[in-house]
């Protein structure tokens, strides 16, 4: 059974171009925007739906629903490309969202040679991590972004929990025990964990190497520090330097391996990282191409 996770974690890590810099070169992503509603209210993010000229996490050119996110799984696949991951990440938080686990089973049903991954901000994962795994997701990511909850505090606003609503240190107090415990949960579910860290200078800089210490004891696979987009309550913050994000790994980098090569991609991405190609458009031409096809021959 060890041998097997171990084989199963090889292969999702060597396939996957989140998790791993070679991967990324030779694979692309999917990611299909059918969760728009999120539980809980950071002070940096704003969700925007019916934008295409953003490429940040949150925005997405629409919102889709179950039979349509199937379909352009179909239609991608079939043009052949080099297809490893569908993710879903957005624009809100999956685990918020029932249709999250609905498009999972479809796809991974027809789909299973396909790496299924998802990404939340843990709220939600302690409870939901049973339906996850029985989807057949094999990915995660988490972002935490503190470990001590005065921190926490000024980062989040609210959390919805179980038909309540909190702020304050009750929100970061919830928010928190989740988040770690959904972390654990996970990895021995046999799940790749990556654990996202979005940088915000003078609020929780001091704390990012306490969470890649404390997340790759858990078990983490990867850690990935990506800058603060100022906006929302934090737009008067500023971006934090290039200089500043690597002496971060640097020191990050004793505790748990890092990723370098993200590019905090929109929650309708699609191919390989970096490149944020319009899924819309490229579900289009498939579809032209079809045609054309039927008319000559």
């Amino acid at each position: 059974m060890k041998a097997t996770k171990r084989r199963n974690r090889l292969d999702v890590i060597r396939s996957h171009p989140c998790f791993s810099r070679e991967a990324h070169h030779r694979f692309g992503r999917i990611h299909l925007p059918v969760a728009p509603a999120c539980n809980i209210q950071c002070r940096y993010c704003i969700r925007k739906y019916d934008c295409a000229n953003e490429s940040r996490p949150g925005v997405s050119s629409r919102v889709y629903t179950a039979p349509e996110a199937l379909e352009r799984v179909r239609l991608l696949v079939e043009r052949g490309e080099r297809i490893s991951v569908i993710g879903i990440a957005g624009p809100g938080d999956p685990l918020a969202n029932d249709v999250t686990f609905e498009v999972l089973g479809a796809i991974g049903r027809e789909f299973p040679e396909l790496i299924l991954c998802v990404s939340t901000n843990g709220l939600s994962l302690p409870e939901r991590l049973d339906a996850l795994v029985g989807a057949g997701v094999r990915s995660l990511t988490i972002t935490i972004n503190a470990v001590v909850p005065e921190t926490a505090e000024e980062i989040y606003s609210r959390v919805s929990c179980n038909g309540m609503t909190y702020t304050g240190r009750a929100a970061a107090d919830v928010l928190l025990s989740n988040q770690w415990r959904g972390l654990c949960k996970a990895v021995e579910a046999g799940l790749i964990v990556k654990v996202n860290t979005v940088l915000i200078p003078g609020v929780n800089d001091q704390e990012i190497p306490y969470i890649a210490w404390l997340a790759g004891r858990r078990g983490a696979a990867i850690h990935n520090i990506i800058p603060l987009i100022p906006q929302a309550e934090f737009e008067g913050l500023r971006r934090p330097t290039r200089a500043e994000i690597n002496r971060l790994r640097d020191e990050c980098r004793q505790y748990m391996p890092q990723m370098t090569h993200c590019r905090q991609c929109r929650a309708d991405a699609f191919g390989g990282i970096g490149e944020d190609r319009d899924m819309e458009l490229e579900v289009i031409n498939a579809m032209i191409g079809e045609e054309y096809c039927e008319m000559v021959s």
